[in-house]
């Protein structure tokens, strides 16, 4: 399989399409040697949001890295900040700009069709599945795209990012009342809503407050739970803090999705 899916009981599913760490053998010769050290990864998220399960939400992640290609990006490969640096649908660049590939070895389009068909269509097959199968139950659905990366990328953007980026498009992908809700529980961290990180396709494409599935991605900084660094290592401590806002961060969200619907 290339995903994992395990469904829950809440009207809520969380995606985390970047924690993939696999990069399949074929593959692997066409990167530079430092490719496979997977360094842009949503490190550790799983286990940063391991109280899902027991709060009956629904998780899917996918197996491989984001180098393989990325499953927040549209199929047709549309950039999703113009004007700013923007990674690929099968990203040619580490997010510090340099070149991921080995020249000439970029993968051409029948490979970038090749690899959307294989592990793109199938992880949004299955996202778009379970949104549908949990408002058939609820009569709603709330999806929660969780993101995290380093906090300071130059070649991204400028300075350090917010500790807490949340985003619902500019208000497209979700009703006010979410995003208010999901903020208002935000202690002790910087936070934004709508600011450099908007939301993904993920979030723009499944946000449709009008057909009852509202999206709200987080991104947050990998310095709130880890070494941001080499071995990009878990640190307990950070986790154990921050983990209670981000609890109060889901619960808030949901209760106003279901206040929206009572």
């Amino acid at each position: 399989m290339t995903f994992t899916l395990q469904t829950g009981s809440a009207p809520m599913l969380v995606s985390m399409p970047h924690v993939g760490t696999d990069i399949p053998l074929d593959l692997q010769s066409s990167y530079v040697p430092r490719a496979l050290d997977i360094e842009d990864t949503d490190w550790h998220l799983a286990r940063l949001y391991d109280f899902l399960p027991s709060l009956g939400i629904s998780v899917l992640q996918p197996r491989y890295s984001r180098y393989v290609i990325d499953l927040n990006r549209p199929p047709d490969d549309t950039p999703m900040y113009p004007g700013a640096a923007n990674t690929e649908l099968c990203p040619t660049h580490f997010f510090t700009g340099d070149a991921l590939y080995k020249p000439g070895h970029e993968p051409p389009p029948q490979e970038v069709q090749r690899r959307r068909n294989i592990y793109w269509q199938p992880y949004h097959d299955a996202l778009a599945g379970e949104l549908a199968r949990i408002k058939a139950i609820h009569g709603f659905a709330l999806l929660w795209d969780a993101h995290s990366i380093r906090s300071q990328i130059p070649w991204l953007f400028e300075g350090k990012l917010p500790d807490l980026n949340l985003g619902t498009a500019s208000g497209a992908a979700a009703a006010t009342a979410i995003s208010d809700a999901a903020a208002s529980q935000v202690d002790g961290f910087t936070h934004v809503v709508n600011g450099r990180f908007k939301g993904g396709y993920i979030t723009r494409h499944y946000g449709q407050p009008a057909s009852r599935v509202h999206a709200i991605q987080l991104e947050k900084c990998q310095s709130l739970y880890m070494q941001e660094t080499r071995p990009y290592a878990y640190d307990d401590a950070l986790a154990f803090g921050l983990q209670p806002t981000l609890k109060r961060m889901l619960h808030a969200s949901l209760a106003a999705t279901q206040a929206l619907y009572a």
